[in-house]
């Protein structure tokens, strides 16, 4: 058997039977893949089990029945699990449906916390005014909600000297303490020190309700949407390093 060649097809030589072979340039190319639900007529199964309005169970009945019973209650015809055999499907009003689940997306990034942790680096002999411009940074930190990484940095002889560290960063957390805690205690670690502070829960209640009242003003002013938009990736933690 011959076949002739193309950019499309091949044709055997004997006649009639052709066979797309797909080029680059073809058409037959994969589109977007929707992460909605099939809605009536885009549903492709023969039968559905199908599921009430009110989540009673109706049974498995064929597709035609299924969007007949939807016309007739004036719902929509909602394909809820596409995996199972038959499908799921659900009655129910899907303009409301999304628009619900839009209200509960954006109230789960409005209370999703972002962790940031800023950190402060500090050496065992530091100056004194050194120290209080440092504790200020650390209390303003604090302040605005984030955690503070605090870090003793050691050098040559002095990291035989341990004890200066641990009393700098007790001093430290006791000077703060009505804004934060320690979350992390001093350790050792190589030529470092290092102890995390974080924020009393009203501390940081209270820095979330500043930066809210911010961003609602700034909606007002602007006439902008401040909500994140749909599938927006989650925030991961920043560390910002303060050494001056």
């Amino acid at each position: 058997m011959v076949w002739s060649s193309g950019p499309s097809h091949a044709r055997c030589a004997s006649g009639g039977f052709s066979a797309s072979v797909g080029t680059p340039d073809s058409t037959d190319r994969g589109g977007h893949i929707s992460v909605e639900p099939r809605v009536n007529e885009q549903i492709r199964a023969r039968e559905v089990r199908l599921v009430g309005p009110e989540g009673e169970q109706v049974g498995i009945v064929p597709l035609e029945r299924a969007l007949q019973l939807a016309a007739d209650v004036d719902l929509d015809l909602v394909e809820v699990a596409p995996m199972a055999r038959p499908p799921v499907c659900k009655l129910m009003d899907f303009g409301k449906f999304k628009y619900e689940s839009a209200l509960k997306a954006r109230e789960a990034r409005r209370n999703q916390q972002q962790t940031v942790i800023k950190e402060m680096k500090l050496r065992p002999k530091i100056d004194p005014h050194d120290y209080e411009t440092k504790k200020g940074h650390v209390m303003r930190f604090l302040k605005q909600g984030d955690k503070v990484k605090v870090t003793i940095m050691f050098r040559g002889r002095e990291q035989s000297r341990p004890e200066l560290g641990f009393r700098l960063l007790r001093k430290l957390s006791e000077e703060i303490s009505e804004l934060g805690f320690v979350e992390a205690s001093a350790k050792q670690d190589g030529r470092n020190m290092i102890m995390v502070l974080a924020p009393h829960r009203n501390v940081k209640a209270a820095a979330t309700a500043s930066r809210e009242g911010r961003s609602e003003d700034s909606s007002v002013d602007t006439g902008g949407d401040t909500a994140a938009p749909e599938g927006e990736a989650a925030v991961l933690p920043e560390v910002v390093t303060a050494d001056q």
